[in-house]
């Protein structure tokens, strides 16, 4: 009796991740001919980037990021919203007529001359620096050093 090799675990998930990374790099390449972005600067480093953020937020692995997917990102990003706010964010992306967020409006948002909410919270992460506090005993100080 031959046996069916069922997808399971693992080769599933591996499966569906290269065709979402597929999907997305097909848009991507929409955008890199779109004669509307020629103009823009480091577009290809751009688009690569926009495909890691919104891989990491989509959690449902849909291909769309939904509310909870968004409001998850903003908590993440230290700007926590409402559920009225996420849905108001995605209607502005969207255009109201969808209450998912799509690869391609969210790479038309993040190059769109508008300022959405949402495309001003992730250029502000990427301009956030990490404090790192050093661990151990505070370096030894003398009196001239004191304020």
């Amino acid at each position: 009796m031959p046996h069916k090799p069922e997808m399971q675990g693992g080769k599933a998930f591996g499966r569906l991740k290269a065709q979402q990374e597929e999907r997305l790099q097909e848009v991507n390449k929409e955008f890199l001919s779109d004669q509307k972005y020629s103009d823009e600067e480091d577009l290809e480093e751009k688009l690569e980037s926009f495909k890691e953020k919104y891989v990491e937020f989509d959690l449902n692995d849909q291909g769309e990021i939904d509310m909870m997917g968004l409001k998850r990102m903003m908590e993440k990003l230290g700007v926590p919203k409402t559920h009225l706010e996420v849905k108001k964010m995605i209607s502005e992306v969207t255009g109201g007529c969808s209450e998912t967020i799509n690869y391609r409006d969210f790479v038309k948002m993040m190059l769109g001359k508008r300022s959405a909410v949402l495309k001003l919270v992730m250029m502000f992460e990427g301009k956030t620096t990490v404090n790192i506090t050093p661990l151990g005993p505070p370096p030894k100080r003398d009196i001239a050093s004191l304020p």
